[in-house]
């Protein structure tokens, strides 16, 4: 065997873990891999000579060419694959040793490791990577959490690896703090990616269904939006997405897809743990539905065949203003995304004891993510101006571009409900924006309901204490 050791291994080589390997190499390190199929192991190997690559055929080989501490990086599936790559790999480890999970584990199964994992004296991370396979290879937003130490002996591979701010040049990867931190942002990094989809998809559907624009039509108005301040990364995408023509029937692409999506849980976690935490996000819930309710095609067709409510007559008003309109209100709801997922990250920092900065969050978003995006710079700045801002919507430069668009975001929604068009994410985050300005809520009778049917008592508006009323008598 040879007496060359690894700086870091990697375990797990699909995609994502192929491409995050020729990243770190390609940034200098030295990388041991091992893959629980061999060949796929020996098959990447072979793919890139030359490259400083330890291949290992056992986890006992692959440990004993790593440098001490080692540093391992498992990128497998998320649950009980998770569980089991660590019940061979612990007994081979000594204190010290770090192992990072860099998959999209839920962040309590993270913290429940770390806590197996600390009495033998491993040190364990959830490290959160965004970004897709070309992220993977070339840079990606790196969320990384667990304990400090184990931060600063991984940090100079995770600040080499990471995509690069394009605005200062900072790498995009700080550290999140203790436990399942980074993977607890991971995972409302992806509730606000599923929030932001179904916000561009809705803006799609309206243009198509109401103002029936063509996919060259519509790669060419999200160029033109792609310009301006929703600049980012899914809206170039998009473009893209509509340019694609279809080589067997010449049309394009987009409409031969299937409209039913697909979710791997994130967003699905994080509407979960909103719920459990009281922190309301309902973009982000009503884009978890939306998905649900795509997969029911069969269901959805024979629907569409007896119920009523399409409207017949079409458009008739200015249709270059409603393209403007759908504009801002993709902006505006864009906005009340991020306003959500930024104050729930607030209260879980609180709840479950997290170190992170929401300013430093934003600025590592900013590149190499899915969600990256111009805008984030704005939300950094946010934060740098006020680190107790309580909701991004309360910020002086959001309320005012809110402000600015509010009536045409008001506009597309009344039209689409008016044409029948579903705008299930559009809808909640205006409604997110009207029921925080309220000063008052009709909570109020909610209360009164709740104390005459099952005596939970109510709190009064002019004097303190708990009360309850026979309601009947």
């Amino acid at each position: 065997m040879s007496a060359q050791k690894a700086d870091i291994g990697v375990i797990g080589l699909a995609v994502m873990g192929q491409n995050l390997v020729l990243n770190m190499e390609r940034n200098g390190f030295t990388v041991a891999v091992y893959n629980r199929t061999t060949a796929t192991m020996q098959a990447f190997v072979e793919a890139h000579p030359g490259k400083k690559l330890l291949p290992a055929t056992t986890l006992e080989e692959f440990v004993a060419r790593l440098e001490r501490p080692r540093k391992i990086l498992l990128m497998v599936k998320a649950g009980k694959p998770v569980d089991a790559v660590l019940s061979q790999l612990v007994p081979l480890l000594e204190p010290g040793d770090i192992v990072m999970d860099g998959g999209n584990s839920y962040f309590l199964d993270t913290e429940r490791r770390g806590r197996e994992l600390e009495p033998k004296g491993i040190l364990y991370m959830g490290v959160g990577v965004s970004g897709g396979e070309e992220g993977a290879l070339w840079g990606p937003s790196i969320m990384p959490g667990g304990p400090e130490e184990a931060w600063q002996a991984v940090r100079p591979i995770l600040e080499a690896i990471a995509a690069r701010a394009p605005e200062d040049g900072k790498p995009c990867v700080t550290y999140l703090g203790r436990g399942g931190a980074g993977h607890y942002v991971k995972m409302v990094h992806n509730g606000i990616e599923y929030g932001d989809m179904q916000l561009i998809a809705e803006a799609y559907d309206i243009l198509r269904r109401i103002l029936g624009l063509e996919a060259p039509q519509l790669a060419q108005i999200f160029d033109e939006w792609n310009r301006g301040e929703l600049d980012s990364y899914l809206i170039q995408i998009t473009a893209q997405i509509f340019r694609k023509v279809d080589p067997e029937t010449g049309r394009p692409l987009v409409d031969l897809v299937l409209d039913k999506a697909k979710q791997k849980g994130t967003g699905k976690w994080t509407s979960q743990n909103a719920m459990d935490i009281g922190a309301p996000i309902p973009t982000i819930d009503s884009a978890v539905s939306a998905r649900i309710i795509s997969s029911l095609k069969e269901e959805r067709v024979a629907a569409s065949q007896v119920l009523p409510g399409g409207v017949q007559e079409g458009f008739s008003g200015d249709r270059d203003a409603l393209i403007q309109q759908v504009r801002q209100a993709l902006y505006a709801s864009k906005i009340s995304a991020y306003a959500q997922g930024m104050a729930m990250l607030r209260t879980a920092r609180q709840e479950y004891g997290y170190g992170y900065d929401l300013g430093e969050i934003a600025a590592i978003w900013r590149a190499g993510c899915i969600i990256r995006a111009r805008f984030l710079n704005k939300i950094t700045a946010a934060f740098r101006r006020n680190p107790e801002l309580t909701n991004l919507l309360l910020d002086d430069s959001f309320r005012d571009e809110v402000a600015e668009r509010l009536p045409g975001w008001r506009q597309v929604v009344q039209t689409a409900v008016g044409q029948g068009v579903p705008v299930p994410a559009f809808s909640a985050s205006l409604a997110y924006y009207d029921s925080y300005r309220s000063e008052r809520l009709p909570a109020n009778l909610i209360q009164a309901q709740r104390d005459f049917f099952g005596a939970h008592t109510y709190e009064r508006v002019d004097k303190p204490g708990s009360f309850h009323t026979d309601w009947e008598a």
